[in-house]
């Protein structure tokens, strides 16, 4: 089931973030199907048609590195009013086989055109075992990195990662990244992810991975999984008042 719209092309906002303000959205990913790791219950483009980790039968639907510092050139030479350029899109940006050339060609049309804008990514954590991804994302200014739950149960649940994923390894491989921010989102319902044994294994992984900055919110568009809930801003307040006096770490609600 679709929820929203896919994005139909390469370049797509700016999109008025919550986090990232005027955010000028980058897809690498195919425009007429989500292709993602994760199938999550909660994803405003709706569940995963194509759920895998290995892109390189799906090549000659995605774009090419030309292809996308063409389109990101041909919007700035026209709008410069960006708060952030993106990695995002219709799944997991970082499945792209060339998502290393992609961070330098965006980088260098960066800096020619807008050269303060920093460059980000919203990743579901899911290549961070893959050494020239983790090369690929330390190039980039902001990386918010996905961390849903502190148990593999929970996580298995919410997020249905593809069956060669592993939730330890995925939080060890975590810890290897700095300066990371972690972006969690909590629900109630048929999986619920807010109570306080599960809240606690999420604070316990939060200080083995030690991230810079912790950003919690809820679901506030249309979701697949009708059995799902949005969760009281109250209850997300109390959750990151918790994690940050037991983390020592900013915990942000949105």
């Amino acid at each position: 089931m679709q929820v929203l719209p896919l994005q139909k092309g390469i370049i797509y906002g700016p999109v008025k973030s919550r986090r990232l303000g005027l955010s000028l959205g980058i897809n690498l990913l195919p425009t007429d199907y989500k292709l993602c790791s994760y199938d999550c219950i909660y994803c405003h483009y709706g569940f995963t048609d194509i759920h895998t980790l290995d892109l390189q039968k799906e090549a000659e639907n995605l774009p090419a590195p030309a292809e996308v510092e063409n389109a990101l050139e041909d919007y700035l030479k026209k709008d410069k009013n960006v708060n952030y350029i993106t990695f995002s899109g219709n799944g997991e940006p970082t499945l792209h086989p060339e998502f290393s050339e992609m961070v330098d060609l965006v980088k260098k049309v960066r800096d020619e055109y807008v050269p303060s804008v920093k460059v980000a990514i919203l990743s579901n954590s899911t290549t961070v075992d893959q050494a020239e991804v983790i090369e690929a994302l330390e190039k980039l200014e902001v990386r918010i990195m996905k961390l849903d739950c502190g148990t593999d149960k929970i996580w298995k649940l919410l997020n249905h990662p593809y069956k060669s994923l592993n939730y330890e390894k995925m939080v060890e491989n975590l810890k290897e990244l700095k300066d990371i921010i972690i972006q969690t989102l909590f629900l109630k319902g048929k999986v619920d992810n807010t109570k306080d044994e599960e809240v606690d294994a999420w604070i316990s992984k939060l200080k083995e991975i030690k991230p810079e900055e912790v950003q919690i919110y809820t679901c506030d568009r249309p979701v697949p999984d009708k059995g799902i809930e949005k969760v009281p801003k109250a209850v997300l307040q109390k959750i990151a008042e918790k994690a940050e006096k037991e983390t020592k770490i900013p915990v942000k609600v949105f």
